[in-house]
């Protein structure tokens, strides 16, 4: 993880003024990728005593316009914020969970989709949402469903 020093520098790059706030946006988000607004709130307050909500969310919005933040907001969900800027890379959830992990795309840097019809847009980003089970849960619903179900032997599939 980077330090406050690193981050204090990647402030003055994109010409943002040093604040404590910020600084402690940035070590929440990178400590914590994919936190929602609350977890991130939670844990500046763990580095800050006082601090507000509104500078949390002025933060995270200017954190985010600069390009040092990307929020991400998956449908049904909360919005979520992380410190991997300026990669193509897509999201996969758990629809039980909720946990979000990171995945490269698949073509590389280049965009992966670019649609058949642009209509005039100038198409800068392309967003992949991937939904599914992560490990844990799959494995607790295959252990669910083998002990709500009678059992069944191989010959009773067989006719």
């Amino acid at each position: 993880m980077p330090t406050d020093t690193e981050f204090q520098q990647l402030l003055r790059g994109v010409s943002l003024r040093v604040t404590a706030p910020r600084v402690a946006v940035l070590a929440a988000v990178h400590e914590h990728p994919h936190a929602d607004t609350d977890s991130i709130i939670r844990a500046v307050r763990s580095r800050l005593s006082v601090v507000s909500h509104q500078a949390v969310y002025d933060s995270l919005r200017t954190l985010t316009a600069a390009g040092l933040l990307r929020c991400i907001q998956p449908r049904g969900l909360v919005a979520r914020y992380e410190s991997r800027v300026g990669d193509n890379h897509h999201h996969l959830i758990c629809r039980a969970c909720g946990v979000i992990a990171d995945v490269d795309c698949e073509i590389g840097a280049a965009p992966c989709l670019t649609p058949a019809q642009d209509h005039g847009f100038v198409v800068d980003e392309a967003e992949v949402v991937y939904w599914g089970l992560c490990p844990a849960c799959a494995a607790t619903q295959v252990t669910e469903s083998d002990s709500t179900q009678p059992a069944r032997s191989v010959q009773e599939g067989i006719s």
